[in-house]
């Protein structure tokens, strides 16, 4: 009884050290159950697509800090326009931008306050740590209103939010 309970104890350390790890690198948004990203990677005609950086048309420098706001927290660009965001955390805590909707912002606010130390890989968003800065370009295809916002845990909610208006 003694050496099968051994046996069954040491075969499941590997799985309890795989859950107490901490979450350090990138992920396969698709690998990890509610987290299903794919809506996001695709050109989602309402929010834009990952833009081709030899046809941006101007650099739009974006300012996060822990005041919990974006400077400027409103752009205006036009429909086909392709812009770099040159984004800086000049606060003390990591920020982060991502693109979206209102409603995929708020889902995946909500996974990340269910998994905080998550970190991205993707093309509609950046994290930065303290005084880093970062580069994303992006090309909005037709007029209308796109969100972003900071999805480190509770940063959304404190108003940590903008919009790109894309206006002919």
């Amino acid at each position: 009884m003694k050496k099968a309970l051994s046996i069954l104890l040491l075969s499941t350390l590997p799985a309890l050290a795989l859950a107490a790890g901490g979450h350090t690198g990138g992920h396969d948004m698709k690998s990890m159950p509610g987290h299903d990203m794919s809506s996001m990677k695709k050109a989602d005609v309402a929010i834009g697509q990952p833009g081709n950086a030899a046809k941006v048309t101007r650099t739009i420098e974006l300012v996060l800090d822990d005041t919990m706001r974006f400077t400027p927290g409103q752009i205006n660009v036009k429909p086909g326009e392709t812009v770099r965001f040159l984004v800086k955390n000049a606060g003390k805590i990591p920020h982060e931008m991502m693109i979206g909707t209102t409603a995929e912002l708020k889902e995946h606010a909500e996974m990340m306050r269910k998994m905080p130390g998550m970190k991205h890989a993707e093309s509609n968003m950046i994290t930065l740590n303290p005084g880093q800065k970062g580069g994303m370009v992006w090309q909005f295809p037709q007029t209308g209103t796109v969100d972003f916002a900071c999805l480190v845990p509770g940063h959304m909610e404190a108003g940590m939010v903008g919009q790109v208006k894309i206006i002919g």
